[in-house]
């Protein structure tokens, strides 16, 4: 038998769940009220309670601090939290204390008694000592939806043990005669973005949201499960059950719900989901099979035709490809950084992605992996470039967020524009690291443009190589030398113009390109307005004297 305590300072609502709960179906012995937080730990004290419901705005103690006192001093009661709609901090706080559930005002019978039910199954699957599997893995205070989700995640690992934990498997309907299972995986694209900007930086509030609305498709006959997914925080995977009926029935209610899921989640929160389905099966241990189905749906999907949330299927999928690889772009990417030029390292990766466009095809598989061995070439190069290696992210997505990157793209220019920015964040390391180790000398500028004139010198190329700032560098080459680089650079070619000038044998056009000028006519413009005689003037000149 179960003992309830109510814990509500509004005696209506106290009325209200006397009234609306099944009591006596559900096996509760005694219902008893507490006016508020403080009355409720004294009945605490005094009686033996399995659950107690609890109101989150009280005066005096509130509900979010009687669930921490309870959660210390009472580890092995179950607690259902009645609030409003937009009390965020008193949702986190039922996250973290592993409430059985929460429930919204106004409440209402169904939603009631469906929370007993699952807070009495909890008490007794706890009170069970056959399974070796519930005695090890029922925690004080789990409640029924994780200890599902451990079940479901051991049968997509393949690490449930059948014969031991068979007495657990009614809890996920693998007992009852007819039940098909299938899987569905949903990838949330912008969830950086989206935890930031809307859900404070809370994934598991983001979680909890995001299944909320995933368990909302479930109706007669048609169950559904979801949990995130413990190693991959961009992943939701719902379980799905329907009782009865025909295979191709379940899978076009599966991809008509979770695209209305998709939908439903871009409107509320702005998420950009893709969902991928798996295969139903009558046996519930196939679920892994679904699971990796469902997953391969995902990873399949063409970034190229992803515009918006979306459920997998044939017409927008295109095959992974193993010979994209970036190893052999590396080298050119590190001279390029090397030489401070970023912006042709950044030409080097342009040429990659064009490579998908032009064959009209990326996978989110090739992007994922694309992603992985950029940042392990990228380390390997940084550090043989001396880069302290405190300063380079591991691998995994979780540690680009660590060094400012968010690994959010729900487009292929996004993907394109996540590429660049990691290129960029190592461009930087490296000259940082080579302008620490080999110490700046404004001479090297000079004594480049002495030897390179006839390029086209550019600011941007020293700022970039030596890691300062235009105008610091500007400024240092005028103390030196008396000119500004622009000056000096003009300087040097009319300098070498007289000298070429001066044998007859050349044609000015052939001197205007030495000299880097790709007009024979913005030539003589130029060594008019330096010397005050065209070219052609200046070697008659010299001709007759």
């Amino acid at each position: 038998m179960v003992n309830v305590l109510i814990i509500d300072d509004e005696e209506p609502l106290r009325e209200a769940i006397r009234i609306l709960g099944d009591w006596e179906a559900l096996g509760v012995e005694q219902v008893l009220e507490a006016t508020d937080g403080k009355m409720g730990l004294e009945m605490l004290k005094e009686h033996r309670i399995d659950l107690a419901i609890v109101d989150m705005k009280m005066p005096e103690l509130s509900g979010m601090e009687l669930l921490q006192m309870i959660e210390r001093d009472y580890p092995d009661l179950l607690t259902i939290v009645i609030s409003g709609y937009d009390d965020f901090e008193y949702t986190r706080q039922a996250i973290h204390s592993k409430v059985v559930d929460y429930l919204l005002k106004p409440i209402n019978r169904h939603d009631l008694n469906q929370a007993l039910l699952k807070a009495v199954n909890v008490l007794d699957a706890k009170r069970k000592k056959e399974s070796e599997f519930i005695n090890q893995n029922i925690t004080l205070n789990m409640s029924l939806p994780k200890l599902k989700e451990k079940i479901y995640v051991s049968i997509i690992e393949r690490s449930f043990k059948n014969q031991t934990n068979e007495a657990f498997l009614p809890l996920i309907g693998a007992d009852e005669p007819g039940n098909r299972f299938t899987v569905s995986v949903l990838r949330i694209l912008n969830l950086d973005q989206i935890r930031n900007s809307r859900f404070h930086e809370d994934v598991d509030l983001l979680h909890f949201a995001v299944t909320n609305v995933v368990n909302e498709i479930a109706g007669d006959k048609f169950q559904c499960f979801s949990f995130a997914n413990p190693k991959q925080e961009r992943e939701i995977t719902a379980i799905i059950t329907m009782k009865g009926g025909y295979r191709e029935d379940m899978i076009f209610r599966t991809i008509h719900r979770m695209k209305k899921v998709a939908t439903t989640l871009q409107e509320l929160f702005g998420l950009v989901a893709v969902a991928g389905i798996g295969e139903p099966y009558n046996d519930v241990m196939e679920i892994a099979s679904s699971y990796e189905l469902a997953k391969s749906s995902i990873i399949s999907t063409d970034l190229l035709r992803l515009n918006g949330a979306m459920v997998a299927s044939d017409s927008n999928q295109v095959s992974m490809r193993d010979n994209y690889s970036l190893s052999s772009r590396i080298p050119l990417i590190r001279g390029a950084i090397e030489s401070g030029n970023l912006h042709h390292a950044r030409s080097i990766m342009g040429e990659f992605v064009n490579k998908w466009r032009s064959v009209e095809g990326c996978s989110l598989g090739e992007a994922d992996r694309t992603l992985q061995e950029l940042v392990i070439l990228l380390n390997d190069m940084a550090l043989e470039l001396n880069v302290a290696p405190e300063r380079l992210p591991k691998s995994g997505n979780s540690a680009l967020r660590e060094i400012g990157i968010s690994t959010d793209f729900a487009t292929f220019d996004q993907f394109v524009t996540l590429l660049n920015r990691i290129l960029d964040y190592y461009g930087g390391e490296v000259r940082y690291a080579l302008t620490a180790n080999r110490p700046f000398e404004v001479g090297d500028i000079k004594l480049y443009i002495d030897n390179h004139y006839f390029e086209d010198i550019k600011i941007s190329m020293f700022t970039d190589k030596y890691y300062l700032s235009r105008e610091y560098l500007m400024k240092l080459f005028k103390q030196q030398f008396g000119y500004g680089i622009h000056e000096y650079v003009q300087m040097v070619r009319m300098n070498k113009a007289k000298e070429l000038l001066d044998d007859p044998s050349l044609k000015i056009q052939d001197i205007a390109e030495r000299l880097g000028y790709k007009d024979k006519n913005y030539f003589s413009k130029a060594f008019r307005n330096y010397y005050s005689v065209s070219p052609s003037e200046y070697r008659d000149s010299r001709s007759k004297g």
